[in-house]
């Protein structure tokens, strides 16, 4: 294992990351704020609670998953896209270096960075709404899997993108419907029968229930099957990474 290698990647991705602060940072750290000043003070205060958690405090877990996939996928893609367009992706690959190590620096900057975030909203949140945490190793663990898995998503995405635009349609037009729609702002129990099976088809439902579970004890579905699913995406990203290094797919051509 070329450590230097994995230490040199890795390094630089942070460092371009901490380049950006307003941008990565402080920019879905402001948004995620302006969600908890309208829903969790002024619209949550006149709502009950939902399953006795307070409504600003069961937005939390969706908010944060919400920033962490959306972080995850785009720091990966446009951390290996722009080796692609700038032509410096082919001193990578003619470098002493295995595909295992390439994916290591690159995904495990995207997914530090995006943990990063996602904590630093966790701590953002105690600003506006009291909330406990009643299993902290679960939810670090499924912030952690999350993280990791949607990097390698994002890493696969930035591979196939082939211009900057292609880059946003997943995160925006797929990803972030779909984590909206996941139960965010809501539980699927309280949604019609016949909704809450095409709730089940939807896989942030899995991400989302398994993530407000760690913190409430609460949870729509099983937490064994969240973290199934959860591995189950990770394991087929995966294999799609393992077939691009395998035929070169975007990047050797």
């Amino acid at each position: 294992m070329n450590v230097h290698a994995i230490r040199a990647i890795y390094g630089f991705e942070l460092s371009r990351w901490f380049r950006t602060l307003g941008q990565s940072i402080a920019s879905p750290v402001i948004s995620t704020s302006l969600y908890f000043v309208v829903f969790g003070a002024a619209i949550g205060s006149r709502m009950g609670s939902i399953e006795g958690v307070s409504y600003g405090a069961f937005i939390i877990p969706g908010l944060v998953m919400l920033n962490l996939l959306t972080e995850s996928i785009s720091n990966a893609s446009f951390g290996i896209y722009m080796p692609k367009f700038s032509g410096t992706i082919y001193e990578v690959l003619s470098a002493p270096v295995s595909a295992v190590e390439v994916v290591l620096g690159y995904v495990g900057a995207a997914a530090t960075k995006s943990v990063l975030l996602g904590l630093l909203i966790l701590a953002t949140a105690r600003l506006f709404v009291a909330y406990e945490i009643e299993h902290p190793l679960v939810m670090m663990g499924f912030l952690v899997l999350t993280a990791v898995t949607f990097s390698l998503f994002g890493f696969i995405i930035g591979v196939w993108a082939d211009g900057f635009e292609k880059l946003q349609v997943i995160p925006l037009m797929v990803v972030t419907p779909l984590t909206f729609l996941g139960g965010s702002f809501y539980s699927i129990s309280m949604l019609p029968p016949v909704w809450q099976t095409v709730a089940l088809f939807n896989p942030v439902v899995y991400l989302i229930s398994g993530f407000r579970w760690s913190f409430y004890g609460i949870s729509d579905i099983g937490v064994g099957v969240s973290l199934g699913m959860i591995l189950a995406f990770l394991v087929a990203c995966l294999a799609v990474v393992a077939w691009i290094f395998r035929t070169g797919y975007r990047l050797k051509n």
